[in-house]
């Protein structure tokens, strides 16, 4: 399992509707040579929405070739790596197969995984297919977001090595689909909440069980 590409955003601007325009960091680009990586994410790389994206729990976006793999099967064609807005291009990588908290160790660097990517307009508007939100999320496939635990170079084809979080956590695909439908259990709130996912979420489920507790 090696680290295929490294892709940066530069600021840009996209069109979600016919009359909305939005600046975007998504349109990546493979970059050649050592590539910073900090507790924010990767030198150079434009973050637009900070509110929804980005910060130090979302800092690093990883896609896998064998997801890949199954687009390029399911659209019929061959497909650039950052399509996807993905930071980090990985050979071997099957997102869905990841829980919560698992290491991956690539170079120097550590990240830890924290969340799946949820697909949004600004997804949409750059696939060019308004109904692909739709397409991606059936096909369970939402790439890694992840924290870094420690800062370092990173450069293609740097090895990567997986650990396994071995501590009680949620997997990757339990939280996706928890997204779209939620288990909003107290048993069910108290097992996300136990897992280091992503802040965004986390403060989302404390308050969705403080409202539980309290009614």
């Amino acid at each position: 399992m090696n680290l295929l590409n490294i892709n940066i955003g530069s600021k840009g601007s996209i069109k979600t509707s016919k009359s909305c325009e939005q600046d975007t960091g998504i349109f990546k680009q493979p970059v050649d040579g050592p590539v910073q990586v900090t507790a924010e994410g990767l030198a150079g790389d434009y973050i637009a929405n900070q509110k929804h994206h980005g910060g130090p729990d979302q800092a690093v976006y990883i896609y896998g070739s064998d997801d890949y793999d199954f687009w390029a099967d399911e659209l019929g064609e061959r497909i650039a790596p950052g399509l996807f807005g993905e930071n980090l291009t990985i050979s071997g990588l099957e997102s869905a197969t990841f829980n919560v908290g698992d290491i991956l160790r690539i170079g120097e660097v550590i990240f830890q995984v924290t969340a799946p990517r949820i697909p949004c307009a600004k997804f949409a508007a750059k696939i060019g297919a308004p109904m692909f939100v739709k397409k991606f999320k059936e096909a369970e496939r939402p790439g890694l977001y992840t924290r870094v635990l420690q800062a370092g170079i990173l450069r293609a084809g740097d090895p990567v090595i997986i650990e396994p979080y071995l501590e009680k956590t949620v997997s990757i695909l339990e939280m996706y689909r928890d997204h779209y439908t939620p288990d909003n259990s107290e048993v069910n709130l108290r097992r996300f909440l136990n897992a280091p996912i992503d802040i965004r979420s986390r403060v989302a489920l404390e308050e969705v069980l403080s409202k539980l507790l309290s009614s």
